[in-house]
């Protein structure tokens, strides 16, 4: 089972004049702690489930490349990019820059988007749901041609792309993995089926967990896809301390949930820890929860 962190918070002890030291930091610390993978949200406003407004907010692709020249193994990836914050064209070729300069590091995140609140504030356009998923599944498409190197005109009810062309080509072939986050059963597990290589679900209880992947496996079903050709991957929250303290999460603690993940078939465990800026959960990671999950098999994987 693989292990990854998300940073969605940017307010620290420390104070905003060293946000780019400390997130720089955790970059790294991440990496020598042996976690597969780093995130971070891809929003403009603080998400009132984690912060106000107001609270510092980093632009997802950006940090993502300052963590890349900070880092050189860990997979980096949006959790995940709203559709309607870029031109998918555009999108793309950040996507693709992002690719090249870490050498093949990228996930590509992306999501329905849902906070009118810094649409509204920005300026940026928020359709209704339904054009959201119309604008998602055109998005997709977009994706995919530009990253098979088919320059041909792409024009769909919302998009019109006279010569998508995408030079330089990814590294990773034949793209970044393709994540859709969100767990709405009738249209986004569909668009997975069809057009992802992973899925991103909250950590939800393990029956109902196991009941959105039975989902998901119907959607395969239904598109003649293999179910396991998508990498499961679910996103919660956890406080992890060497010892449990306060509430905390002890090592096997940690442990134990991972594996009962592992069990109904998550291949990859995101979190995020609002100790991050302290170096503690970094060293319990690297010493004596990544060298355990990394050996729990993941049923339904050879």
């Amino acid at each position: 089972m693989r292990l990854g962190l998300q940073v969605p918070n940017f307010t620290w002890p420390n104070g905003q004049s060293q946000l780019g030291d400390t997130f720089g930091l955790i970059a790294e610390r991440a990496e020598r702690a042996g976690l597969y993978s780093l995130w971070v949200m891809d929003h403009f406003f603080q998400i009132r489930s984690v912060g106000p407004s107001e609270n510092e907010m980093l632009e997802g692709w950006s940090a993502l490349a300052f963590a890349a020249g900070r880092t050189n193994r860990i997979k980096l990836g949006t959790m995940v990019t709203g559709v309607t914050y870029r031109h998918p064209g555009l999108l793309v070729k950040t996507a693709t820059t992002l690719d090249v300069l870490s050498h093949g590091r990228a996930y590509f995140g992306i999501g329905a988007a849902w906070n009118e609140e810094e649409h509204r504030g920005l300026g940026v356009p928020f359709p209704p749901l339904a054009e959201r998923f119309e604008r998602l599944e055109e998005t997709l498409q977009i994706a995919l041609q530009m990253w098979s190197g088919d320059e041909k005109p792409y024009h769909g009810k919302h998009y019109t792309l006279e010569r998508p062309l995408n030079s330089p080509q990814s590294v990773q072939k034949p793209h970044p993995p393709i994540l859709i986050g969100g767990s709405g059963e009738r249209k986004t597990l569909r668009l997975v089926a069809r057009y992802a290589d992973a899925c991103n679900l909250f950590t939800f209880p393990i029956p109902e967990l196991r009941r959105k992947l039975d989902v998901l496996r119907s959607h395969c079903e239904a598109v003649g896809r293999p179910y396991e050709q998508i990498e499961k991957t679910t996103l919660g929250r956890m406080h992890i301390t060497r010892d449990g303290r306060d509430g905390s999460l002890s090592p096997q603690a940690a442990i134990d949930q991972f594996a009962a993940l592992a069990e109904i078939g998550i291949d990859q465990a995101l979190f995020s820890m609002p100790n991050v800026s302290d170096l503690e959960p970094f060293d319990v990671l690297a010493n004596e929860i990544v060298p355990v999950v990394e050996k729990i098999p993941v049923a339904g994987r050879s």
